[in-house]
């Protein structure tokens, strides 16, 4: 895999100030943006809607209806076509540059992945689109290594990367779409529970994580067979029922941990796991530390590994 200092290799270096780096393939243009020096108030935009993706250093994004944030490397941001991006670069240094990337992606390699869902993977109350053209979120590590691959796409001498290009494309839109999907659920469980099955099976959870949920009690509610819910489930939030019920558990854990006084029995059980062990190890599989570990650390005022 090329590394960002790879495939800028024979750049010219013509500004000190967001020095640019392009490559084109027939439904995408790859944008590499360094910057050597601190400034405030860059504009910068595009015709097609993009993703940029922080790769080295650290921006401050003041974008329309948006409070200024920090924009850090794993981070991406979805913004539609024509949006003015206004940048500050507080830390870029001419030895230690900001690096970020922007890829323009046509609408119609967007809408065309976007009607591919809706007619193959319909959503269970709704249909695929994007809610939300100034998406700012964490990447997962698909998207990650997807952005990884395209960027050595982009930079390859390769015949055939236009076709290999739409195929990565398009798994890239879709599992964007999930990711601000299982955003929206999640933040807003509780306000689209009337009107949305999965967000009122989201908010079910969260309130009973306590007991002993079972597939058939979940798909029984949004009046489903059992293996139709679980594809729905996992077709719109990228996640298993089980997979987001123990992530909701940890959650829950690490917030009783909080309390020094609280003994690790106490807390699997209200947590709703039904036997210790299992406990402990989804617990070390999420947080590289046992929950009595945890514990420690944060009432010792420790970092955490």
């Amino acid at each position: 895999m090329l590394s960002t200092k790879a495939i800028l290799k024979n750049r010219r270096l013509e500004t000190l100030v967001e020095n640019q780096t392009t490559y084109t393939l027939n439904s995408a243009a790859l944008h590499i943006f360094e910057t050597h020096q601190e400034a405030e108030q860059i504009l910068l935009r595009f015709r097609e809607p993009v993703l940029a993706s922080m790769l080295e250093g650290k921006k401050v994004m003041h974008l329309h209806e948006m409070t200024p944030f920090d924009f850090l490397p794993g981070e991406s941001l979805i913004l539609p076509a024509d949006e003015i991006m206004c940048i500050d670069f507080p830390e870029a240094q001419m030895d230690k540059p900001t690096r970020c990337l922007a890829m323009a992606i046509s609408e119609e390699k967007i809408k065309e992945t976007i009607h591919f869902l809706n007619e193959t993977r319909a959503k269970m109350d709704d249909e695929w689109r994007f809610t939300d053209y100034n998406f700012h979120f964490t990447n997962d590590m698909a998207i990650q290594h997807i952005i990884q691959r395209l960027m050595f796409l982009f930079a390859e001498n390769h015949p055939s990367k236009d076709v290999f290009a739409d195929f990565m494309l398009r798994e890239l839109i879709i599992r964007i779409l999930q990711a601000e999907t299982k955003k929206i659920y999640t933040e807003k469980a509780l306000q689209l529970s009337n009107t949305h099955r999965l967000a009122f099976i989201i908010d079910y959870i969260r309130k009973n994580l306590h007991k002993n949920l079972t597939i058939k009690e979940l798909s029984d509610k949004t009046y489903m067979s059992e293996s139709n819910f679980h594809r729905v489930f996992k077709n719109e939030l990228n996640v298993s029922p089980i997979e987001f019920i123990n992530n909701e558990r940890i959650k829950l854990a690490t917030s009783l941990l909080q309390n020094p006084n609280k003994k690790i029995k106490e807390v699997y059980v209200e947590c709703g796991f039904n036997s210790l062990s299992y406990f402990i190890r989804i617990f070390k599989r999420q947080k590289q530390l046992s929950p009595k570990a945890y514990q420690t650390q944060v009432n010792n005022k420790l970092p955490l590994a």
